[in-house]
């Protein structure tokens, strides 16, 4: 499978996963803005990956960056525990290695003098 399927696969799965973390930490916990605030960056970064490719990827890379500050920051202040923490920070990290790997594989190509 392309890296660029594998991207969009995973990065739909993570942002199925952060809906459901959306709703959650809102009906749950009462919490609401930094549940936006993840909902919002989490479920960005797939939606960024047809459109000028390159330039999409490098905003995803910063969805997906900041996706996982508010993940720390929902974990440290126990509205996440330990379990689904690790769990959909994996995934935020793995997301994050995929588009890294493809940026710095297109960039070569598409600026080769860089």
């Amino acid at each position: 499978m392309k890296e660029q399927n594998v991207l969009k696969e995973k990065s739909y799965q993570f942002a199925i996963r952060i809906v459901k973390l959306y709703q959650f930490l809102k009906d749950e916990k009462k919490e609401f803005t930094l549940s936006k605030q993840i909902l919002r960056s989490g479920t960005s970064i797939g939606a960024q990956s047809q459109k000028d490719f390159y330039m999409k990827l490098n905003i995803s890379y910063k969805e997906a960056r900041e996706t996982h500050y508010w993940l720390r920051i929902l974990h440290d202040t126990n509205f996440i525990d330990d379990k689904q923490f690790k769990s959909i920070l994996n995934d935020c990290d793995e997301l994050l290695k995929i588009i890294g790997t493809i940026i710095k594989t297109m960039k070569s190509k598409l600026f080769p003098n860089s």
